[in-house]
């Protein structure tokens, strides 16, 4: 049986998956009302009366938990990679208000999901904490968080419209620039300057080797942008420390039609420069189309380089498609293809996504 052929088993296992509905979308820890009308303590110290309305020690009223899977089946078709496979990905997301204003977020997560392009978790079976951050304001124009393995552009406004889905495309063109590493300790800061302008600040370091030593590898960016009702712009800085010291600048801007359920898609353009202390420099570009609103669901279409493309070196291209189409509130089918561009043979994957929300 040729390679893509096998694909077929793919429609069959999804009509087993649609008529499946999940009717929340977030729910709070206090909606449950066990029937013995006792809820156990967030530590396990013990039980409390609901009755008695005292919740000391136990959840907070204002702790939310919202849940996602992913189930992927497809092939992929290159040099080393040639078969049909299939994974899953599973995310917890917690949240937590003490004032109204801030948020102390936490990520469970897991998955065995064997797509590398695919954005989706690959740690192992077992449910580990994917990053953790506490997000507050500092009056009325400026906002800050802290954490742990999340992006240092947590808080940044990057111009794009453009949903990406393979990992090559889905950061703008500007995958440097935006310091989306996801390791080690991050904090950072907004500034709502006002008139459609606003301005961030971003910081990552491994603390392993300690934080804004000699011997750490600490990366600092900021970022300003603009937002109008249809169209946006921004330049995103980072000086990246470590044994090549390399700075980068990153340019975005979009463009979205008037109205949405037309012909005419969104455009999402990115440019990405990087200046290191030895070496040539590189460069990457991306440009997106989207349809927010083709049917019932949303198409679209991207092509970049494949990567950062050394000085005098040969560019290879990256391409992809999607069509994302929700089944319902709480599951989405989202159909893949994919052409990557290598010195060898080039990878082909054509990936079938089904999204639960919950």
């Amino acid at each position: 049986m040729k390679l893509f052929k096998s694909l077929l088993v793919a429609p069959a296992t999804l009509g087993l998956l649609a008529p499946m509905a999940v009717t929340a979308n977030e729910v709070t820890v206090n909606d449950f009302n066990p029937a013995i009308e006792e809820t156990l303590l967030a530590g396990g110290e013990g039980l409390v009366d609901v009755d008695s309305h005292s919740h000391d020690g136990g959840f907070s009223e204002t702790t939310s938990a919202s849940f996602s899977a992913d189930l992927v089946i497809g092939a992929v078709d290159g040099a080393t990679n040639e078969r049909v496979t299939a994974g899953y990905s599973y995310q917890i997301d917690l949240s937590t208000s003490f004032t109204g204003e801030d948020s102390l977020d936490v990520s469970i997560d897991a998955g065995n999901e064997t797509f590398d392009e695919l954005d989706l978790n690959s740690g192992s079976d077992a449910l580990t904490v994917d990053g953790i951050s506490y997000t507050f304001p500092l009056g009325d124009k400026t906002t800050v968080f802290v954490g742990s393995d999340l992006d240092g552009s947590t808080l940044y406004n990057t111009a794009c419209v453009y949903g990406g889905v393979t990992d090559t495309l889905d950061d703008c063109g500007n995958g440097s620039s935006a310091m989306n590493e996801g390791e080690g300790t991050s904090a950072g800061a907004s500034f709502d300057i006002g008139n459609g302008f606003s301005a961030a600040l971003g910081y990552t370091g491994n603390g392993a080797a300690g934080l804004m030593t000699a011997q750490s590898n600490d990366v600092y960016g900021a970022q300003l942008s603009y937002a109008a009702d249809s169209y946006g712009a921004s330049v995103t800085y980072a000086d990246a420390e470590g044994a090549n010291d390399t700075t980068f600048w990153g340019l975005n801007g979009y463009w979205t039609p008037a109205e949405t359920g037309t012909a005419v898609p969104s455009i999402s353009v990115g440019y990405e420069m990087g200046n290191p202390t030895t070496g040539n420099d590189t460069t990457q570009w991306f440009v997106g189309l989207q349809w927010d609103e083709l049917g019932s669901g949303v198409l679209g279409a991207a092509i970049g380089s494949n990567g950062a493309i050394v000085d005098g070196a040969e560019e290879y291209l990256m391409y992809e498609a999607f069509y994302s189409y929700p089944v319902n509130d709480s599951v989405t089918i989202t159909p893949i293809f994919y052409l990557e561009e290598e010195s060898g043979d080039d990878d082909t994957g054509f990936i079938v996504k089904t999204t639960f929300s919950f």
